[in-house]
Parts: C-alpha cells; sequence; structure tokens
C-alpha cells in the first residue's frame, strides 16, 4: 500500500537528505556532549575552590598581612599590592590600547603598511606567553636597576593588557556605520570631532567590555610578577620596591609544607576566581544594556 502511494505521488525518498540529517543529529549530539564536559569540568574547579578555600576564607584572611606559619596571618597586603599594581597597569594600558585601536579603525586603512604592521604586532602580543612578557621587562627595568619593583610588575601587566584593548576598541569602532561619520562631516565636524564625540560614544560599551576582559586577564597573572615585582612579606605602596600579590602568594604559599600556608592559598585562590568570575558577569550585563 505505502509503495503504491510512493509511486502515485511521484516521491521517492532522498538517501542524501536522509544522511545530511544523520550527521547534523550526530554533530548536535556531539556538541551537546563537548559543552556538557566543559561545564562538568567548571563546575568542579568552581566546587573544588568553594570546598577548599571557603574554610580558610575568614575576617583574618582578608584584614591582616602575611606573617610566618602559625601566626594567624591573613593576605590583606597581597590583596592590596594585586589591586594597585593591576589598576596602575590598567591606566597605563588604556589610553595606549584606546588610541591605537582609534588609529587603526579611523585612520589606518588597509593599504597602509604602518597600519598592518601595527596590527600584525598588536595580534602577536596577543598570544604571547606571559612569562616571556616578564622575562622581557626583568631584562629591561628590574635587571639595569639591581631590584624588583612595583612599577615593574604593572608594566609588565600592561603589555599583556594593551593588545586586547586594542583589537576591541577597533572592532566595536569599525561596527558604527558610516553614514554617522558623514552626517558628523556634513555639520562641519572635523575629523578627529567626529570619532571622539560620535563614533567612540556610539562603540563606548563594547570598549568598556574590552577593558574589563583586559584586567579579567591580567589580574590572575603570576608569571610576569615572578620576575618583576616578586613579592613582599610586608606592607609596601612605594613603586620602587618589591610589593605582595594575590597570584604570586598563591603559587609560593600552595607549595608550602604549612597547613595553614595552604589554606591560605586556597581562601586566595577563590578570592581571584571570584574576582574574574564578577567582572565576566559585569561584561555581560553591559554587553546586553549596550
Amino acid at each position: 500500500m505505502s509503495e503504491t502511494t510512493v509511486s502515485t505521488n511521484g516521491w521517492k525518498p532522498n538517501p542524501r537528505a536522509a544522511r545530511r540529517r544523520s550527521a547534523d543529529h550526530l554533530a548536535t549530539a556531539f556538541g551537546m556532549v563537548m559543552a556538557g564536559i566543559l561545564v562538568l569540568v567548571l563546575a568542579s574547579i568552581l566546587w573544588t575552590l568553594l570546598s577548599r578555600g571557603l574554610a580558610g576564607l575568614s575576617a583574618a584572611a582578608i584584614m591582616k598581612p602575611m606573617g610566618p606559619p602559625g601566626s594567624s596571618s591573613g593576605l590583606a597586603n597581597a590583596i592590596v599590592g594585586s589591586l594597585i599594581q593591576t589598576f596602575l597597569a590598567l591606566l597605563m594600558a588604556t589610553p595606549l590600547g584606546l588610541g591605537c585601536g582609534i588609529y587603526l579603525s579611523e585612520y589606518g586603512a588597509k593599504t597602509n603598511r604602518f597600519a598592518s604592521c601595527v596590527r600584525f604586532v598588536s595580534d602577536v602580543l596577543m598570544s604571547v606567553p606571559s612569562i616571556l612578557v616578564g622575562l622581557f621587562v626583568y631584562q629591561v627595568m628590574v635587571a639595569p636597576f639591581g631590584h624588583f619593583s612595583a612599577l615593574a610588575g604593572s608594566v609588565a601587566l600592561a603589555i599583556l593588557a594593551v593588545p586586547i584593548i586594542v583589537r576591541t576598541t577597533e572592532d566595536m569602532l569599525r561596527l558604527v556605520p558610516t553614514s554617522m561619520r558623514e552626517a558628523g562631516a556634513a555639520l562641519g565636524a572635523t575629523r578627529w570631532r567626529v570619532t571622539l564625540s560620535l563614533c567612540l560614544r556610539s562603540a563606548k560599551t563594547g570598549v568598556l567590555t574590552g577593558i574589563l576582559l583586559a584586567l579579567a586577564r591580567v589580574s590572575g597573572e603570576t608569571a610576569p610578577l615572578l620576575f618583576t615585582s616578586l613579592g613582599n612579606q610586608n606592607w609596601s605602596f612605594s613603586l620602587n620596591r618589591p610589593m605582595a600579590s594575590l597570584p604570586v602568594t598563591i603559587y609560593q604559599y600552595a607549595g608550602a609544607s604549612y597547613e595553614d600556608w595552604v589554606q591560605l592559598a586556597w581562601a586566595g585562590a577563590l578570592l581571584v576566581t571570584m574576582g574574574v568570575l564578577a567582572i565576566n558577569i559585569a561584561v555581560r550585563v553591559s554587553a546586553r544594556r549596550g
């Protein structure tokens, strides 16, 4: 009966369409499995950090500075040192990244060899291992002066943040319609005024997202700080001296043979993770509002 219906209607099953549907179902299932594995890995990391880090997270761990084993010490100077170095790095990287991104988007045409060179260098810097940046800054700012410093650590973090800001700024400005630039020029505004007052203002949400992503990228870096700011067991607010930081403290305490130091390392790792997670949530919220 079914064969008669098929022959009457003139419809025949297409084996290619059946294979395509099977391949589509297989690819969808594969993607779902990989996504599930990724979520499980992230959930396991967060569970380990919460289960091990919450036990050591207390008021003393946040308010007291670092100290010898068994002294009920904390991470206060490391937290403050990380905030100082990260803020200073962002203060140096943001104007440079914004200026470079604006130049590449508004003035760096595809036929401009200098712009192409700058774009290539920015892409290379984005993929350079952070430890190489730390070694470079060590040779430039630490070895010649004979001492480690927080300023050198901030410079290393700024170098890592610049290419992210450059790429994000360029991409966001290229999304601004050309008609907006033409409207500004028709009103008699100069090119730099159009760029700053119209284009940059229209793309401010995406540019801010890039800055926050750069902040999240450098806030947990350890290798560059090992070669530059090194670390400090005491309070230090001088940019010309070694300064403590959470990533370096976690690295030092995690491999110690003292249980209280290991517990502080887990607490510090939880603080860094929660900070990066908060920054990423802020990026998502700002992107949706934009």
